[in-house]
């Protein structure tokens, strides 16, 4: 059975990995595909090979986002393409080493990616999602934007800032037909931990999941309407209460006077 079209999915870090199983589990779900990575040899013979097995229209852009010019052009492509209903926000980098122990320059390279370009991505989507009324944007963070003491500590802040953009996203846009998602992985069996300086190998087995179990999951979330999900979390129910508590603070976190818990403690004048 050939899926509607659903218009055209950007998946970007798209050649190996969380991204090219994106690539095959959205285009049997009916969508085209721009698929975009560094490696561009890898990104054609995925690109050939989805095209072949689907049916779909599948284009490749060798790209590195790390790069202002390589990034500008695709920013262009989601301002300009009609066509684009979904941008999956997958490339980024991590690191495992403690922060005193990491290079200064490939943190600024990390937040270059993980942050500057995810967010330049989106804001060039948006707009023409908005216009349309429809269209939906993931973002791939980790579960260390939520316990950003497990890993390095800059890679934590890069996830946090991805989950808090989700959020300040879904806010604004929810009301204007777009969706989006924020997905909260934990360790995931790609070469992303090779990378970042561990392999997958070195780590329990019993936290690693399944690279294609980690997206079934993630898109079952959005299907599910879930802002963010967390493939490993069995109750759902501990995020609602983590999220709730935090909604709760929100009328205490700016007043005109310090809470009495504080003002007790000053010294009488």
């Amino acid at each position: 059975m050939n899926p509607s079209h659903l218009g055209t999915a950007v998946v970007t870090g798209a050649s190996t990995g969380i991204g090219a199983l994106y690539a095959e589990r959205l285009a049997a779900r009916g969508y085209d595909l721009v698929l975009v990575a560094r490696n561009g040899v890898r990104l054609l013979e995925l690109s050939a090979r989805l095209q072949a097995q689907t049916g779909r229209s599948v284009r490749a852009i060798s790209a590195d986002l790390g790069d202002r010019a390589d990034l500008a052009r695709i920013e262009t492509l989601l301002r300009e393409d009609s066509a684009i209903t979904m941008l999956v926000n997958n490339a980024g980098v991590g690191a495992t080493a403690p922060l005193l122990a990491s290079s200064i320059d490939r943190m600024e390279a990390m937040i270059a990616l993980n942050v500057t370009a995810l967010t330049r991505l989106s804001y060039a989507a948006a707009p023409g999602f908005v216009a349309r009324g429809q269209g939906t944007i993931v973002n791939i963070a980790s579960i260390v934007a939520l316990a950003p003491e497990i890993l390095n500590g800059v890679y934590g802040a890069s996830k946090a800032y991805v989950l808090a953009l989700s959020q300040s996203l879904q806010h604004e846009l929810q009301d204007k037909g777009v969706r989006v998602q924020a997905v909260l992985p934990g360790a995931t069996a790609t070469d992303f931990w090779s990378t970042a300086g561990t392999p997958v190998e070195h780590l329990p087995q019993e936290i690693v999941m399944r690279a294609d179990s980690m997206v079934d999951a993630a898109l079952a979330g959005l299907d599910a309407g879930e802002l963010v999900t967390i493939p490993g979390l069995e109750d759902g129910a501990k995020y609602a209460a983590y999220e709730a508590a935090r909604l709760a603070m929100h009328p205490e976190l700016s007043t005109s006077i310090p809470a009495s818990r504080y003002r007790a403690l000053v010294p009488a004048s």
